[in-house]
């Protein structure tokens, strides 16, 4: 059995045209809607900034004259004084010839400069070929007379005093003993005491030099120590 429809009856053909109808309206409000809320709006440029204008500023250029140095002051003027000399005295004139008008060579001679020197036997050597020697045993003899003949200080013994004592000395060309200083100490006592016994040493052997006894400078420890 079919349905059958009356067209006046059919609401599909007119659809579309109800969509449109209702799109329009639709928009109509839209519009009105902003058109009724829309505000005029004025801008206030009574407070704007105005532009700045910035004049640039022209400095002159000057120069400066240039300052001429001044002449230095003038030294004093020194009155000029004429000492007048009588013309008596009666100057010998000196006549000098030259070898053309005497006819003879010119002799130069060299005239050597006298230039003292130290005598060779106050001269005091410091290295020589052959070093002075103690007569008695050489350095171990000097050892031994040194230990025998050394008194310790009472008071460097009672302080504890002890080290050694350089002493230098010259010995002459005789083997004497002369001129003994302490190059380094340690208590008054006891530099004392070294140079007592190295002055009372006998004499020694001589240095020599070129195979001549000549004076030598020497130097000894001389040794205290506790027991």
């Amino acid at each position: 059995m079919e349905v059958k429809k009356s067209p006046k009856a059919d609401l599909e053909n007119k659809k579309s045209t109800w969509m449109l109808i209702g799109y329009v309206i639709v928009l109509a409000f839209m519009f009105v809607a902003f058109e009724w809320t829309k505000r005029d709006i004025k801008i206030d440029t009574s407070q704007a900034i105005a532009d700045v204008i910035f004049e640039e500023e022209i400095i002159p250029i000057t120069e400066q004259p240039e300052q001429a140095t001044p002449p230095p002051p003038e030294a004093p003027s020194i009155p000029e004084t004429l000492t007048i000399v009588e013309d008596d005295a009666d100057v010998e004139e000196t006549t000098i010839a030259s070898t053309e008008d005497v006819g003879q060579k010119v002799e130069i001679k060299y005239v050597p400069v006298a230039v003292e020197e130290e005598p060779e036997e106050q001269t005091i050597f410091e290295i020589v070929e052959e070093a002075p020697e103690f007569i008695n045993g050489g350095m171990a003899g000097l050892m031994q007379y040194l230990s025998k003949n050394i008194k310790y200080p009472t008071i460097a013994q009672e302080n504890g005093t002890q080290g050694r004592v350089v002493v230098q000395f010259v010995v002459n060309r005789d083997g004497s003993i002369v001129d003994a200083k302490v190059m380094r100490g340690v208590d008054p006592y006891l530099d004392k005491e070294a140079l007592r016994v190295i002055n009372s040493m006998p004499k020694w052997k001589p240095g020599k030099q070129r195979g001549k006894p000549v004076r030598c400078r020497y130097t000894v420890p001389v040794m205290f120590r506790l027991q």
